[in-house]
Order: structure tokens, then sequence, then C-alpha cells
């Protein structure tokens, strides 16, 4: 790890002035940030610790929207009671991602804002990464591809987007607010996170003097008829191989219309439209939803070693569905 300066900041204007000199980057939980530069991934001259900020942790439920604070900790949004009942995806998303101990430290920002990474990117001391070293190559495209994007991948990477609480807050139309020098800015959740294209080191919309501090979800009737459903190689601590975040408008049985986001198989949060029209207007069945689940897989381009992944997210998304429904009707 390369020497760094550190300072405390006391208020979100003191954040931002600090992100101008180069090389500064935001401490909130750290559980990401510290892991990356060990590895010298991540290499920051300056940290500015934004942990101690007033107003920024606050879980706010109110009958319009639903507001988080980019400082909320993971576990203790996912164990709120009212979100729970409110929008079990939320809850369910977080509940489901890393471990408990990284849970009780990470924010909701710093997760939203987590790299895009795989095992070459985490190894470009010894492999091609054009995230670490742009116009390097990807090692990944001729290599073991098995946890690789399958949508939304480029000549320049096909790393997937590891987070889950993202997956669940496209589903649900969300918004973030943003701080810079130009003042406040809100942003759509599906239009933070750029696809790789040529240029995979550039992640998210936002400018480099910007941070979030604000997530902001729309209250709806499809929030409780929600889930999101996550298969993985162990329980626990993994990334998906795939995940499906679904949201129900459901009435008498009959799907009113639907919200339905994918993770694990593509370069960033995945909304499929497409798959979402096809259960309008329709009851739950079998047939149906796996029409649904192989139709947000389309276009996929699998690797050598990741085409379990069209059969396995495709099931996903329709046992996403059955357990969204089912609570639809319990309703």
């Amino acid at each position: 790890m390369k020497p760094f300066s550190y300072i405390k900041a006391r208020t979100e204007e003191e954040v931002i002035a600090s992100l101008s000199s180069p090389g500064t980057r935001i401490l909130a939980g750290g559980t990401t940030l510290y892991d990356l530069m060990k590895l010298n991934v991540e290499t920051p001259t300056h940290l500015v610790d934004i942990a101690s900020l007033q107003g920024l942790d606050d879980i706010r439920l109110g009958p319009e929207r639903i507001e988080l604070g980019a400082l909320a900790r993971m576990s203790d949004v996912a164990g709120h009671p009212g979100l729970a009942a409110r929008y079990p995806v939320l809850a369910e998303a977080l509940a489901k991602a890393a471990s408990q101990q990284l849970r009780n430290m990470a924010t909701l920002g710093g997760n939203l804002l987590q790299r895009t990474r795989c095992a070459y990117f985490r190894n470009g001391l010894h492999y091609p990464c054009n995230k670490r070293a742009p116009g390097s190559g990807c090692a990944a495209r001729e290599g073991l591809d098995r946890n690789h994007a399958l949508l939304g991948g480029s000549e320049a990477c096909i790393a997937v987007y590891p987070g889950d609480f993202a997956v669940a807050l496209v589903a649900l139309d969300a918004e973030i607010e943003t701080l810079g020098p130009g003042g406040r800015r809100r942003h759509k959740v599906s239009e933070l996170h750029r696809l790789p294209g040529s240029t995979p080191h550039v992640e998210t919309i936002l400018e480099p003097e910007e941070m979030i501090i604000r997530i902001m979800v729309p209250a709806a009737p499809y929030g409780r008829a929600s889930t999101y459903h996550k298969i993985r190689d162990r329980e626990s601590y993994a990334f998906s191989l795939t995940s499906a975040a679904v949201a129900l408008d459901i009435e008498g049985g009959v799907i009113r219309s639907a919200r339905i986001a994918l993770g694990g198989v593509a370069t960033r949060p995945w909304r499929v439209p497409d798959a979402e029209a096809m259960l309008a207007g329709q009851k739950f069945d079998e047939r149906l939803a796996m029409e649904a689940g192989r139709m947000a897989m389309r276009g996929a381009q699998p690797g050598r070693h990741n085409r379990f992944k069209l059969e396995l997210a495709a099931r996903t998304v329709v046992e996403a569905i059955r357990i969204a429904s089912d609570r639809g009707a319990r309703l």
C-alpha cells in the first residue's frame, strides 16, 4: 500500500473542496476501498473520511417516497422493519450482500459506487486489464469467463457489476441526489453506471468532485409484492451467479404491471422492459414466467464457460416472479 494523507471531514462542503485535489478518494465504510488499496488497484494520495457527517445516515419512510441517507449502513437498512414490510426487495438485496461483518460497516452510497471488477482486474499486475491500465487489453476475453457478463459487454471489458442493492433500485425506478461544485443534482439509478464500451475505467456518470448524499425510492403499490432472488456458489459472502429483482403491481391475481432487473449477468444493473411487458395483464403461470425469463436474456452473448447462465438466469427470474406473485396474493 502506498503512503497517503488522511483528513476527517466536518461538512459536506469540506468534502467537495477536498475532492478538487487529484488523487483524492472518499472514505465511508472502506470495505471495498481498503481491499483495492492493498492490491494496489486503488492508489489514492489523499483520503477524506465522511463517516462523521451529520444527517446522511437517516432512513425516512414517507407516504410519497422512501429516502435513505448515503451513509446509512447496509445492515441497518436491511433490518429496518418498515422497509422490509413495504419494500422486501430492498431489504433482501441488502441482506444477501457480502457478510454480516461487511454489512455492519458498508454504507449505501459506497455500495452503489463499488468498482465493477473481476479476478483479472484484482490481479492486474499479472494480467492485462483495460480497467486498470486503459489500452492494455482484457484477459477475460480469452480466459476463464465463468463469472463474466453475457449482457452489456464490449471488446474492452466483460466484468460483471457485482452489487445487489443497485439492481433492486433500478427495478424500482429509484433516484440518487448528489452534491458537487455546481450544487445538488438528481440522477436515475438506472443511468448511474456506464456500459464499458471502449472506456471501462470510467464506470459512472458522476463527476470526480461529486458525492452521493441521498437515495430516493417512489412509494408505489408494487413495493410490497416484490423480492430479490439471488443464486450463488455459496450461501453467503459471494457475488451472484444470477439474480433478479422483481416487483409486481398485482390485483385479483392479475399482474397489472411488472418491474424486473437482473444482476450477475451484465456489466451494469440490467432492466428488462420487454420481459416486463409480457407479464402485463396476465396471471402468473410457470410457462408465462419462463417465457419472460428467457426474454430477459435476449441478446446475451455467452463466452466459453458461462453459457450455463442463460438457463440459470431465466429460472431465477421465474422463481422471483413466483415469490412476488405469492406476496401480492396475500395483500
